[in-house]
């Protein structure tokens, strides 16, 4: 887990003011796996007086326009949030909302390759990330991939 030093470096490094609100987010994002913005209000309103849901949602939007975290948005309709930095894809759940991160360089270069050689008339890609959709088998502790 990142320290707050460390959180209020990338925030003011990305020419934002650092604010509790801001380092606080940050600190849940890192925190909990791809939360929802409810879950991340919960979990920082008990250390920030007077904090409300709609400071939450400005903040992700805030840091998501940065850059400094990605938004991800489930089959069933639900944004959820990212603070994970390095490139990676994701694998979705359709049984349990559940997102886990899915990092592989192999398969980031077949597909920059790939769309290297097709040179799609009047698109510039600019990345590409992969959302897996599937079923975890719960009888298995979640596995690093």
């Amino acid at each position: 887990m990142k320290t707050i030093q460390h959180i209020a470096r990338e925030i003011s490094a990305s020419g934002l003011k650092v604010t509790p609100q801001r380092v606080a987010v940050m600190q849940a994002l890192h925190k909990l796996n791809h939360p929802r913005a409810e879950e991340i209000f919960n979990e920082v309103s008990g250390s920030i007086p007077g904090l409300s849901p709609t400071t939450v949602y400005n903040v992700l939007d805030i840091l998501a326009g940065k850059g400094m975290i990605k938004k991800v948005k489930t089959d069933s309709g639900v944004m959820r949030y990212d603070a994970v930095s390095d490139h990676h894809h994701h694998m979705y759940c359709i049984d349990t909302d559940r997102v886990e991160d899915f990092f592989d360089p192999e398969l980031d270069m077949i597909l920059q390759n790939y769309f290297q050689k097709k040179k799609i008339e009047g698109f510039k890609l600019e990345d590409i990330k992969l959302q897996l959709m599937g079923k975890f088998d719960e009888s298995e502790k979640s596995k690093s991939i």
